[in-house]
């Protein structure tokens, strides 16, 4: 009897719906996706599990290392063509990809849920961040690109300018814990400068950016001019490194160290965003209760996997027991689950290694004499990768997670009398990636976020505000990374600057006949008077 039941990569039959979670999308359209991404039939599937149930979604095609190379041959084939369009063609393109991802947002919120085990609210703002993006480049990039002038050595006489031209081929190497939002906001700049794209996102999450492309070709994109290549770094990462014009990743520290002293070898430009420790400072005269619930969403979005939330909060002593009792209170009353609805407040975390590393923090901790104030524990009746929101007190050094990155649900809360002694504690750490201020003195606020060695701070806010702005950079200062993404370096940092003058009467040496003495002092005279003129 032949089975109508649509089969996986390995010929075996699928499950109704991916991952064994109700409402998920069904197992024939997981397929199609991953069919999108590319991979020989030489090459083992990859089968990835469910966060919310521990039950499969898809298998994946794995890429190998020719595959890879061939990838961006023929990505740089389609890269001339879009390279030539103008800048405003482009726009276009991303205009029209904006309202495709709004008005087709509920598949993608399934994926999203599905593979990271995020709470619905959480996936929600990975297409918010991805439309904010594809809008501000659609809107702008046209204009940042656009060739710029710039006064010339001798007024009048020297006609200079600076022209923008896309790297080539992009690499870029996405992570598994924001992979609709990250996409789009290292792809879409790369798209707009009129680069082509090789992406290779982490399996685990690897639907998300493959229905991205998938409507990013609906709205026009060429085929071929995003490619997205699946496999282990440790497989496929050397043809990254040597095919790529530019290379972007996000990741962890160690492993940005180690790419960025490989892709030096190449003088191949980079960016890369990693690890944080990110801090969050509650000046005395804050309002408790609007804190509390803001430090809620700061420490516990996504589960805590987020570059960007906060792991230690640092309290005036004035205000603490206050701020720790409602804190405390609210984080309690967060509910958990893995429905595809907005009920609940916080989903799973994504992986096995994941629920490991959190349940090894608390517990080095809590062994070690810190207090858990709430939470605390894994939740295996919810499902394999629950772990409540957990804030911890008493954490000091020698502790794991008082200077190790813990990147999940779990927070510390220390005291402080003296603002500068507070800084000072929140800027002793190898990284600097985000923080944030909470108080009703904007001026206040400000002024302590500016000695704050992170890239982003954030005021009265835990990490949205700078987040959603895409108009401003986003990055990390120290070991939390190099380069930045959003605003216009997001979208110059992919193009090599060109700088021409043209040159008219007047050379720039001594005429025929005139002594070099005579040359020099009329030309120390002219600089002497140039340095007055504006612009200059």
């Amino acid at each position: 009897m032949t089975s109508t039941t649509p089969a996986n990569l390995t010929g075996q039959p699928l499950p109704a719906t991916v991952g064994g979670v109700a409402g998920a999308p069904s197992a024939s359209r997981a397929a199609a996706l991953a069919a999108r991404a590319t991979g020989g039939a030489d090459n083992a599937p990859v089968q990835m599990t469910a966060p919310f149930t521990g039950q499969p979604i898809t298998s994946l095609p794995q890429a190998d290392d020719a595959e890879v190379r061939a990838a961006f041959a023929s990505a740089r084939d389609a890269q001339r063509e879009w390279a030539a369009l103008p800048a405003t063609r482009r726009q276009q393109f991303l205009m029209r990809l904006h309202d495709l991802v709004l008005a087709r947002q509920a598949e993608v919120l399934d994926l999203v849920q599905v593979e990271a085990g995020k709470a619905r609210i959480d996936a929600f703002d990975e297409v918010s961040a991805t439309v904010l993006v594809a809008a501000y480049y659609g809107k702008h990039s046209a204009k940042i690109l656009s060739p710029r002038r710039a006064p010339g050595v001798i007024p009048v006489l020297t006609r200079a300018g600076e022209l923008r031209h896309p790297k080539g081929v992009v690499g870029i190497i996405s992570p598994w814990n924001y992979p609709l939002a990250l996409t789009a906001m290292d792809v879409f700049p790369a798209l707009a400068a009129g680069n082509a794209v090789v992406q290779k996102p982490d399996n685990q999450t690897a639907l998300s950016a493959l229905w991205l492309q998938e409507l990013a070709e609906e709205a026009g994109l060429p085929s071929g001019l995003w490619r997205i290549v699946l496999g282990r770094g440790s497989r496929i990462g050397d043809a990254l490194l040597e095919e790529c014009d530019y290379l972007c990743f996000t990741g962890s520290t160690p492993t940005g160290k180690d790419l960025a002293g490989r892709i030096a070898q190449r003088l191949t430009s980079y960016s890369l965003e990693l690890g944080g420790k990110n801090p969050m400072i509650v000046l005395p005269d804050a309002d408790i209760a609007k804190t509390a619930a803001g430090a809620v969403t700061a420490c516990f979005s996504s589960a805590g996997q987020l570059c960007v939330s906060v792991e230690r909060i640092y309290v005036h002593d004035s205000i603490r027991e206050e701020f720790t009792r409602e804190f405390v209170a609210r984080t309690a009353a967060v509910r958990l689950g893995g429905a595809l609805d907005y009920h609940a407040g916080m989903g799973s975390l994504t992986s096995t290694s994941q629920l490991e590393t959190v349940t090894a923090h608390v517990e080095d901790a809590r062994a070690k004499g810190a207090r858990v104030l709430t939470g605390g524990r894994p939740r295996p009746d919810l499902g394999p990768l629950f772990y409540e929101p957990t804030v911890l007190t008493d954490v000091r050094p020698g502790m794991t997670p008082f200077a190790s990155e813990t990147f999940g649900p779990v927070v510390s809360i220390y005291g402080f009398s003296d603002i500068t002694d507070a800084i000072e504690r929140a800027n002793d750490t190898p990284f600097g990636l985000n923080a944030s201020v909470w108080t009703r003195n904007g001026r206040a606020g400000w002024e302590v976020g500016a000695r704050l060695k992170a890239g982003t701070v954030n005021v009265n806010e835990g990490y949205a505000a700078t987040f959603g702005t895409v108009g401003v950079p986003m990055g990390g200062m120290k070991e939390s990374g190099a380069g930045r993404r959003n605003g216009s370096e997001g979208l110059l940092k992919y193009t090599e600057p060109q700088s021409i003058a043209l040159q008219r009467g007047l050379a720039l040496r001594p005429p025929k006949g005139v002594p070099g003495s005579l040359w020099a002092r009329f030309m120390t005279l002219s600089m002497k008077l140039l340095r007055h003129l504006p612009g200059r």
